[in-house]
């Protein structure tokens, strides 16, 4: 065995522990940003309307329903159908337009890498 090594392998400039540490700051900061870009999805709302604005509702970011509006000119009790058909497709607008403001502000935070089920990992 040659002095001085004792066993261990030589490391490479630039590849230990401070790689490492340095990789392991950027994951905090990762996840700190998408913890705040989660409570900013929460504070946000979007609309969402069926019927020509007939029924709308507001969703926030998180896709948390906080609220439905139906204008009394839609409400025909001969046709209970209808309004709920409207109020299910108001319903999906916001939920909708609430995933895609989800996924504008998280995409950014990752530059639109795909991170598969690390995803649940970081927030």
């Amino acid at each position: 065995m040659a002095k001085g090594h004792r066993g261990r392998v030589p490391q490479r400039p630039g590849g230990g522990a401070g790689g490492l540490d340095q990789m392991m700051k950027q994951v905090q900061k990762m996840q700190a940003d998408m913890a705040a870009a989660q409570d900013a999805l929460a504070e946000a709302t979007v609309e969402g309307s069926a019927g020509g604005g007939m029924v709308k509702v507001v969703v926030t970011g998180s896709g948390d329903l906080q609220s439905v509006h139906i204008a009394p000119e839609v409400v025909d009790p001969e046709d209970v159908e209808m309004l709920e058909d409207l109020v299910l497709a108001a319903v999906s607008d916001g939920l909708r337009r609430a995933h895609e403001l989800a996924a504008d502000k998280m995409g950014g935070l990752t530059g639109g890498l795909d991170l598969g089920g690390l995803g649940g990992l970081l927030g």
